[in-house]
């Protein structure tokens, strides 16, 4: 009995030892310990949720009929090399999601459908009209929004967010939750900067780019595009750049004609980062490109020795330097009076990648940290309250036996926060009301148990038969009602979101902890007692 005992204690006093290790840096003790405590041993313990700590709440829509569109024009550069390659005189545009192709052949129709089956025949009169197959339109909005949620991803894993929660919801819309962010602004400017980098040559020798203005007002760049409308050809496009007077400030905006198809896009960026002008030290970005982008670089500039090449990023010219000659090693630059954070944040959602379709807002909410801090106070008012009525409870109704209770009760506490600890999970309000029904379902486990040894005692059995007894007998039921628990819990977890996933959490952990504390803490401590002492009446 005495070995029983002993290895149970020791299993218990183990439990303890590797929880307090795990919450240590929870505490305010973590900031006295060694460099080499802090480096070698676990450091981040229980991570405070977007409701305590503060932060931001945002809801994105991932615009998939942008994605579709995307696709057709896609479709549409494909389709004419494939017609190029076979010979085939048409003329190839889109018009919305549709894709018109003149004039109509059986050839043409033939390479078409050889080529891409995923595209419908809508009409085949004069023109052949094809449309993107519905099948193929879910296809690519489903993985607009996947490819979305993992840019978003890379791009706040750069930035350098502490424990973000970023998950889709419904078929097209992604939840964003930063906890402890002091910058809302620029937070929402990264991730919602859809990041598509394009190079386009400019046609300054268009008669119409004289007829364009030297600059313009921000305010007037509408009614600018509006003026030239029925002027601009159709492979030609107005997009601005930007220009700030050194020492004024005031803002103006260039107009540049451009052709429309873009030389060379970002999708070939192997680099980008940031570096200082040595001349101004005023802070750019400075790209490089694969070695398939490199090779493209170096034919563009080649071929357009003497014309200006723009760099654009979400249909705005960050500049368009003449090119002066062949570059090879694919190296360039993107400059435009950034800020160091606004060139920071350029590099990153480069590196991570465009996104594959706009994002549209739908919720913006701060939380503010005092909000969090009063939430704190509350959760830990409501803890400490219901503990203590709990444990003077026990102690006045089960005498001596509700002591024993208190502490598997409390042990209970210890080896549920070391165990969130260690999985380095993240308390919320909905966390801290899981904990408090976890201490709930200890006590209730030992209530059963002691019934169950008053029972036995009134039917006549001694103190050591009626404890080994009442938890035999209530075994069963504590097992039952927390194995249902856990399997609610776990439904939770999968299925919930958030703040529901950190109630699940905290409930399982609570759940199969208070199952350990309550069939082996509490008896531990009955039968130490029984081996030193002959027990004559159980004080319960």
């Amino acid at each position: 009995m005495k070995k029983n005992v002993l290895w149970r204690f020791s299993l218990i006093g183990f439990t303890v030892l590797i929880a307090v290790v795990f919450f240590l840096p929870n505490t305010p003790l973590f900031k006295f310990m060694p460099d080499w405590w802090k480096k070698s041993m676990p450091s981040k313990g229980i991570i405070l949720g977007l409701d305590l700590q503060g932060g931001l709440h945002l809801v994105f829509e991932v615009e998939g009929d942008k994605a579709v569109e995307a696709s057709a024009e896609r479709y549409v550069r494909l389709i004419k090399e494939t017609l190029q390659k076979k010979k085939v005189q048409a003329e190839v545009k889109r018009s919305g999601l549709t894709i018109e192709i003149a004039p109509f052949s059986q050839e043409l129709s033939t390479a078409v459908k050889e080529n891409y089956p995923n595209l419908d025949t809508v009409s085949a009169g004069q023109n052949l009209v094809l449309a993107i197959s519905g099948k193929e339109k879910d296809s690519i909005k489903d993985n607009a929004a996947n490819q979305a949620l993992e840019t978003i991803r890379n791009r706040i894993d750069q930035f350098g967010v502490s424990e973000p929660t970023i998950h889709r919801q419904g078929e097209n819309e992604i939840v964003v939750q930063l906890p402890g962010v002091k910058d809302p602004k620029r937070a929402i400017d990264l991730i919602g900067k859809t990041a598509q980098l394009e190079f386009k040559l400019v046609d300054d020798e268009s008669p119409l780019a004289a007829q364009l203005p030297q600059a313009v007002a921000p305010s007037e760049e509408e009614a600018l595009l509006t003026q030239f409308e029925d002027k601009l050809p159709a492979d030609h496009e107005i997009l601005f750049e930007k220009k700030v007077n050194r020492e004024t400030g005031v803002v103006s905006k260039l107009p540049i004609l451009l052709k429309k198809q873009a030389v060379l896009t970002g999708d070939l960026l192997s680099e980008a980062r940031v570096s200082l002008d040595s001349r101004f030290s005023e802070p750019y970005v400075s790209i490089t490109f694969n070695e398939e982008g490199a090779k493209r670089f170096e034919e563009i500039t080649g071929e357009n020795v003497k014309k200006r090449l723009a760099i654009i990023l979400d249909n705005t010219v960050y500049s368009a330097p003449v090119i002066q000659e062949r570059i090879a090693g694919g190296n360039a630059q993107i400059s435009g009076n950034f800020s160091m954070d606004e060139a920071k944040d350029l590099s990153i959602v480069l590196k991570a990648g465009a996104l594959p379709a706009p994002l549209k807002m739908l919720q913006n909410v701060t939380v503010g940290p005092s909000l969090g801090s009063d939430s704190i106070r509350a959760g830990k008012l409501a803890g400490i309250v219901g503990t203590i009525a709990v444990v003077l409870f026990m102690v006045l109704y089960y005498r001596l036996s509700g002591v024993i209770a208190d502490f598997a009760l409390i042990l209970n506490i210890v080896l549920l926060f070391g165990a969130m600890a260690s999985l380095n999970a993240t308390l919320t309000l909905p966390g801290i009301a899981g904990i408090i029904l976890a201490v709930g379902m200890a006590v209730d486990s030992n209530v059963l148990m002691f019934e169950r040894i008053r029972e036995e005692i009134r039917a006549g059995k001694p103190p050591r038969s009626a404890i080994d007894s009442g938890y035999d007998k209530a075994f069963s039921t504590i097992f039952d009602s927390h194995v249902t628990t856990l399997i609610t819990a776990a439904v939770l977890f999968q299925f919930g979101t958030g703040p529901i996933k950190g109630f699940a959490v905290t409930l399982s952990l609570g759940v199969a902890i208070n199952l350990f504390t309550a069939l082996v803490g509490t008896k531990s401590i009955f039968d130490l007692i029984s081996s030193k002492y002959k027990i004559e009446r159980l004080s319960i």
